[in-house]
């Protein structure tokens, strides 16, 4: 689970001028498929801002929030009503990994972390498209749609709101 936020990390921080944003937003789709081409698709809002702080908003199939940063992750899942709260041991830095992402050919770059590869796509100096397999040998792909990048981001928009009748579990 931990290596699996990581990687839903590094792929929401991903963007444009492949290595000088700070921040990014936008609608996303999510298509993860398996070796019997079975597809999930999920659907939603991400931001990310520097140094390590993004929140996935899934709004379908179901609703879910994740919320992450540097130290911990926090997973709000009202269909539940329940909270999942980890700590992250990593001291991964994922805007020096982006930064350090190399040109394939024009507007595709890959990235790597630990034993995984990312092919990052850019449209108009925006990140498009970021696929990759996942530790489950899934193919997960990202399209990203009205992104704003390197626009200041309220950091009030990373505390999460629990309901006081959620079960928490701490891992």
């Amino acid at each position: 689970m931990k290596r699996k936020i990581i990687l839903s990390l590094l792929s929401v921080s991903l963007w444009a001028d492949i290595g000088n944003i700070f921040s990014f937003e936008a609608d996303f789709d999510q298509k993860i498929t398996d070796d019997q081409n079975k597809t999930i698709e999920y659907k939603g809002h991400v931001i990310a801002t520097k140094p390590q702080f993004a929140l996935w908003k899934y709004t379908q199939p179901i609703q879910k929030e994740v919320y992450i940063s540097s130290y911990k992750v926090i997973m709000i899942e009202p269909d539940l009503e329940q909270v999942i709260m980890k700590k992250i041991d990593s001291k991964f830095d994922i805007f020096s990994l982006i930064k350090n992402a190399k040109e394939i050919k024009p507007n595709e770059y890959l990235a790597h972390y630990r034993d995984t590869t990312f092919l990052i796509k850019l449209d108009n100096n925006k990140i498009s498209e970021i696929s990759y397999r996942d530790e489950f040998d899934n193919k997960v792909i990202i399209d990203f749609s009205k992104q704003k990048q390197n626009e200041k981001i309220d950091m009030k928009r990373f505390i999460p709101v629990i309901p006081d009748d959620y079960d928490v579990i701490r891992g």
